[in-house]
């Protein structure tokens, strides 16, 4: 190795990325990296994995060399090479010492992107009629400060893309301008913290923390329903920064009139802007992100017939498509077999069995509502009264006969109730069918309408 480099650059950069990338990306990936020096201007890594190796070649590479250079201007490139292991010990070189932590001041904009998945980019987006809008609107948001709606206001079902668009939005935003300050947090964290920040009196940081930022994007705003106070603060938080033109995004399973427990000025302040919903995936786009991932791999060829036939069967969502494609690959990997139509079944079929039945929990509410002359809104309120509590225990019923959803699941989806109030209406329904013909018609009848 050359002496005449300085001999301890690691500590540093690996601070460099933490304060960047987060210290979740630092543990799964920089971390596992071992620094054997600096060679002729060639800073010289080991990783453990080709997968680890490749991956940050593929996303971490020009950053940290970058870093590197920062620290001495004469290093001139980054090699990665597999570890050498021995006598079933590692010999990677030793890990750096513990890095300083950086501190960052909540009164200036804490950066929240240590909750970023460096998965989640634009580029692994794979686009379709049924999330276009939304992706032209992130993106548009992302790459110029010219934009003439705020806030955006994402929704769709459980893993349509929300929250993958929420970190691309990140990611390019601070690749094009480190600077700017970036806080992305879930609804339930945002209650948290603001609870928190009550209980230890300390509410003025609390408020600096998310009104002095360039861009606040909070995902799952249904979370917050019939919390006043939080509400109360999410509010005052969202005017400050639309009135300091200061970007807003946020997503919900479900468009703002249909939120049920907020507050009815926020619901008006949500669709000041673009409202963006994102269907349910058509064949052609569960196709598309499924050879998209299927690309991405070097260590198994998945037939195109196993990818048609996955994308005609796993209809619920993109993380389940997505999921069941990542199961088919790791078990012919571990067995050592070529994916053949036989396996791919064989090893999903549980998940096949469940996704015959393609019914969603928001096909079930809409159902039921038409059935008994209600509005979406009402049956998903707080109202207790017997011709809409009745119909909302039905499709809470209908909800955990016909779907693989758990009962905390589907209590979310019914305006955040609790699983115990789920399991309530369905022993209700079960009851009241022994005993009451018309019920058990109605039920009957709404249960061939949906399975149609």
């Amino acid at each position: 190795m050359d002496s005449s480099f300085d001999a301890s650059p690691w500590p540093r950069v690996c601070d460099k990325f933490k304060h960047e990338f987060g210290q979740d990306a630092y543990k799964t990936w920089l971390g596992q990296l071992g620094y054997n020096g600096v060679d002729s201007g060639t800073v010289e890594l080991t990783a453990p994995t080709k997968f680890v190796r490749d991956w940050i070649n593929r996303h971490y590479a020009p950053r940290l060399k970058d870093f590197f250079l920062a620290e001495d201007p004469r290093i001139k490139s980054l090699s990665i090479r597999l570890a050498i292991k021995r006598a079933g010990v590692d010999a990677r070189a030793a890990e750096p010492a513990p890095a300083t932590p950086i501190e960052v001041d909540a009164s200036t904009g804490a950066d929240e992107s240590a909750a970023l998945d460096p998965k989640y980019t634009f580029d692994s987006f794979v686009v379709g009629k049924s999330n276009e809008l939304a992706y032209a609107a992130a993106k548009r948001i992302a790459e110029t400060d010219d934009v003439t709606f705020n806030p955006l206001f994402l929704h769709g079902g459980v893993g349509l893309g929300k929250t993958h668009l929420m970190h691309a939005i990140a990611w390019e935003v601070k690749r094009q301008n480190p600077t700017k300050r970036v806080v992305y947090i879930s609804a339930e964290k945002f209650m948290f913290e603001f609870i928190a920040a009550l209980r230890f009196k300390d509410t003025h940081a609390f408020k600096q923390k998310f009104r002095a930022v360039d861009l606040l994007m909070v995902d799952d705003v249904q979370f917050i329903a019939n919390k006043e106070s939080t509400q109360e603060e999410f509010f005052h938080t969202f005017n400050a920064l639309v009135d300091n033109r200061c970007q807003v995004v946020i997503t919900a399973d479900r468009s703002p009139t249909d939120l049920e427990g907020i507050q009815e000025r926020i619901i008006s302040r949500l669709g000041w802007g673009l409202v963006a919903d994102i269907h349910p995936t058509d064949y052609e786009l569960r196709l598309g992100i499924l050879q998209s991932k299927a690309e991405q791999s070097d260590d198994v060829i998945v037939p195109a017939e196993v990818l048609e036939f996955l994308a005609r069967r796993i209809t619920s969502n993109v993380r389940e498509l997505e999921g069941a494609l990542n199961r088919v690959m790791a078990y012919a990997t571990l067995v050592g077999r070529p994916i053949t139509m036989e396996m791919t079944r064989d090893v999903l079929q549980d998940l096949i069995r469940a996704n015959d039945r393609k019914l969603t929990i928001d096909e079930i509410q809409r159902a039921v509502a038409d059935y008994f002359n209600l509005r979406l809104a009402e049956m998903l309120s707080e109202r207790r009264a017997r011709n809409i509590a009745r119909p909302r225990q039905v499709a809470m019923y209908l909800s955990k006969q016909l779907t693989s959803r758990s009962l905390p699941e589907i209590g979310r989806r019914f305006g955040g109730r609790d699983h115990t109030t789920v399991m309530h209406a369905v022993r209700k329904i079960e009851d009241l069918r022994r005993d009451d013909s018309q019920l058990d018609d109605d039920i009957s009848r709404l249960t061939r309408l949906l399975e149609g």
